[in-house]
């Protein structure tokens, strides 16, 4: 008989079970094991309990008899009781502390990472072949590119640029309330929906289990079948409109154009290859254009991709880089969701969506959740730690070059060339968030003054002497000396720094 194979609870795609090729053998049995000790450990919003619990529940119903799936306390345990003694293999999990615990289990075979696009050993050498220290992801999205076909023809970039940023950036329909788009799919609940919140609710009540957030109904597919509807959905109704307005923002619109599909892909439901693919064919075949299948491919080929092989170049202790020194604690309003204590419209809109679904699209997690706890020093270690419990699509690898990197430039340049944060006047710009808003984006000072205009000119003050020398910031700090309301506006940030905005 073939030797047991472990699934983790993001590797419930049919590819992780494929043989060959370092795959487990044919027909081999399955172990999978809830652990509540994860639960525990972290406070998860409640809907990513949920929706992970649910997913691995469907899957092993799928796999029938050839699965023994184990409820236990702990990983160790639950191996134990499959398994005993025996010999067992598994994909290369995607966090450190999986890769640590399943290297130190006696008989336990560790096999090549699937679920993404490039092998570890291929981009070690490709970035050991850039120095690597300044690692553009311009520069490994076209080398995912070419290495894959994506988007080409020949050698050159289908559509004649690699890039089409420039068309992707517009700001939302004056007056529109929503972009008129087609809606997702969503997926409906069945039994094992109903066991999974069941037991969340018993396990709360009994086992002193505690999360943050709501659950439900569940939004996002939590099977292989409902993920390739999603897939189909976007493409053939969604994707078309997606490019040009990717990075803007509408209060009564939260998702906008945006594919959904990233939890499909980060519990291992959908192959990243496979949702590229599907994008390209949608172009050539004249029913999506270029700037929005190639914002798509970006965000897979290039971003996903790339945050997943920094998590594991950069080593362990890109963990604990904090080169801005900022050490303030998250504040209660943030750490429970409570979008009612948020005065600031744009911050207690996302908050909300984030109490309510555990998501929120890239530009207000990078530009007013990211920017609001860099303008105001939090530790970034604990703002990682919130984005990985909060989002349905956090996970340890995902979060941490994203937060640690992107988002709070704690790692000084490494991963990005600039901090990403602005003023009110983005927001503004990009959103519809400003309007009904107690403050007003232009104000710097006074009971009107936007925390994030404020807070911008707080923090280019506060590390001036990092900034002033960066040549993508500079023209920014040195705005700071015709600002004749400085002294107020640092004293005035110096007063609201604890409570909510």
């Amino acid at each position: 008989m073939a030797t047991p194979h472990w699934l983790f609870g993001d590797q419930l795609g049919p590819h992780f079970l494929t043989p060959g090729d370092g795959g487990p053998g044919r027909g081999a049995p399955v172990v999978m094991i809830e652990a509540r000790s994860v639960f525990r450990r972290r406070r998860f919003h409640r809907a990513k309990a949920h929706l992970v619990l649910s997913a691995m529940r469907h899957r092993a119903a799928e796999l029938g008899d050839r699965v023994r799936y184990v409820r236990a306390e702990t990983y160790r345990e639950g191996l134990q009781k499959a398994v005993g003694e025996g010999p067992l293999t598994v994909h290369h999990p995607t966090s450190r502390t999986a890769l640590r615990l399943v290297s130190s289990i006696p008989g336990l075979t560790v096999l090549p990472a699937r679920g993404f696009l490039v092998p570890h050993e291929d981009f070690r050498a490709w970035a050991d072949g850039h120095g690597g220290q300044r690692l553009r992801q311009e520069d490994f999205y076209r080398w995912v590119r070419r290495g894959h076909g994506l988007l080409m023809d020949g050698g050159e970039p289908a559509g004649g640029r690699w890039n089409h940023d420039h068309d992707n950036r517009e700001p939302p329909p004056k007056r529109a309330r929503t972009l008129g788009a087609p809606g997702p799919y969503r997926p409906r609940e069945d039994d094992v929906d109903e066991e999974v919140r069941h037991d969340l609710d018993r396990w709360e009540r009994d086992e002193g289990i505690r999360f943050v957030g709501r659950d439900g109904p569940r939004l996002f597919p939590a099977t292989r079948r409902e993920a390739l509807a999603a897939l189909s959905r976007f493409v053939e109704h969604r994707l078309a409109g997606f490019g040009a307005h990717e990075d803007a923002m509408l209060a009564a619109d939260p998702v906008m154009s945006h594919s959904l599909l990233s939890s499909s892909l980060n519990l291992g439901l959908l192959d990243p290859l496979e949702c590229a693919e599907r994008a390209e064919d949608a172009w050539r075949a004249g029913s999506a254009p270029v700037n929005s299948v190639e914002g798509f491919v970006r965000q897979i080929a290039g971003w996903r991709e790339y945050v997943w092989q920094l998590y594991w170049y950069f080593g362990e202790d890109y963990r604990h880089r904090n080169v801005l020194r900022h050490h303030a604690p998250l504040p209660d309003w943030f750490l429970e969701l409570d979008a009612e204590a948020v005065t600031a419209n744009c911050l207690a809109t996302v908050l909300a969506q984030v109490r309510d679904t555990g998501w929120t699209h890239h530009i207000p997690r990078l530009m007013l959740l990211g920017s609001h706890a860099l303008q105001r020093g939090w530790d970034p270690a604990a703002v990682t730690d919130w984005f990985h419990r909060c989002f349905v699509d956090g996970y340890d690898w995902v979060m941490l070059p994203n937060v640690v990197g992107m988002s709070q430039y704690a790692d000084g340049g490494r991963m990005t060339t600039k901090p990403y944060t602005s003023g009110g006047a983005y927001v503004h710009r990009m959103s519809d968030l400003c309007g009904p808003c107690a403050y007003r984006p232009t104000d710097r000072v006074g009971d009107r003054a936007c925390p994030f205009t404020a807070g911008y000119w707080s923090f280019l003050h506060r590390h001036r002497a990092r900034l002033e020398g960066n040549p993508r910031m500079s023209r920014a700090v040195h705005g700071l000396d015709r600002l004749t309301d400085l002294d107020e506006l640092l004293r005035e940030e110096k007063e609201r720094r604890d409570g909510a905005p």
